[in-house]
């Protein structure tokens, strides 16, 4: 049967991916919910994915966005699509790529979002902590305010990814140097620079932060590794970071119409590199991009600033009234 079929030749992608190409358990999980989409959608025209033809995945794409789903998804979903078929065929298993020839959609590119260095500003401000709990001047408020605002400075002045923050160690944190150790997707490990704002917010948190916030433990714990941790020493979850950001827009003037997330901030922090002249190569290495077409992107971002300056400045960028 097509499902029985599906079903081994994903197992064996997604082992590909595990032990071969050391691929994160996230995108593993990415891959896997993406595939299994699809890998349904033949099975009810009863072919396996083995047998699939491009007429097959160019009407998968079609029901996608007739769905509503956002060009964005539907490229996610076509991109797992075609690493799917590129193994198949470098193994053997079919002999032309039913991928060939589909190209994204214009409306699929699309730009980051991000905040201008004015919201950044606002949201980094000496007085625009976030609002973990209510407002009270406690050790413990204290202490998850400072936690907060070091999270806010590594996003935005690192580009750091959220699950890189909630996986940051003591360890990896090098101060004295100026930098700290991030590993990112695929485990490659990779040295992001920090700027004096987020040194000092992670010195004043280390100091007058974190000890309150792991001395709840009860004693039979053992003491964190964890750089960010929550009350009682707690793990923070992505879920929990993404929570905090978006309270920290709430709190510094940018909730209407805009919900702030981490993401924002680690395109914030390539956007505006960019802007003041930084070279791709560099971004890409300070993001973690494996290639550097996805940094390119932000080329596009940067473009769309000068022309807005050209238009707003320049004596000849409007017609004669």
């Amino acid at each position: 049967m097509a499902s029985d079929a599906n079903a081994r030749i994903l197992r064996s992608f997604l082992d590909y991916l595990r032990v071969e190409r050391g691929s994160a358990k996230l995108t593993i999980a990415a891959y896997a919910s993406d595939l299994a989409q699809f890998a349904s959608f033949l099975e009810k025209r009863r072919l396996a994915l083995d047998a699939a033809r491009r007429e097959d995945v160019r009407e998968f794409v079609q029901e996608l966005f007739s769905n509503s789903l956002d060009g964005r998804s539907v490229g996610r979903k076509l991109s797992a699509i075609r690493h799917l078929y590129r193994h198949l065929l470098l193994d053997g298993k079919i002999g032309k790529d039913p991928t060939l020839n589909i190209d994204l959609p214009k409306q699929w590119k699309v730009l980051p979002k991000a905040l201008s260095r004015g919201e950044v500003k606002a949201m980094l401000g000496e007085r625009r902590l976030m609002e973990s709990s209510p407002r009270k001047e406690t050790p413990r408020a204290q202490s998850l305010q400072l936690r907060d605002r070091a999270m806010l400075e590594l996003l935005y002045g690192g580009g750091v990814r959220v699950s890189e923050v909630a996986d940051a160690r003591l360890e990896d944190l090098k101060l004295e140097m100026g930098y700290i150790l991030v590993r990112g997707k695929g485990d490659k490990e990779r040295m992001v620079p920090l700027g004096v704002p987020a040194q000092q917010a992670l010195q004043r948190y280390l100091q007058n932060g974190r000890e309150a916030l792991t001395r709840l433990k009860t004693k039979a714990t053992k003491s964190s590794p964890l750089l960010f941790v929550g009350s009682g020493g707690r793990r923070l979850t992505r879920q929990r970071l993404w929570q905090l950001v978006s309270q920290a827009g709430v709190a510094s003037g940018l909730a209407a119409g805009r919900h702030v997330s981490p993401h924002m901030l680690r395109h914030s922090c390539a956007t505006h590199m960019v802007e003041n002249g930084a070279d791709l190569r560099t971004v890409q290495t300070i993001l973690g991009h494996a290639d550097i077409s996805t940094t390119q992107i932000y080329t596009h971002v940067a473009l769309d600033r000068l022309k807005s300056v050209y238009a707003k400045h320049h004596p000849r960028a409007k017609a004669k009234s």
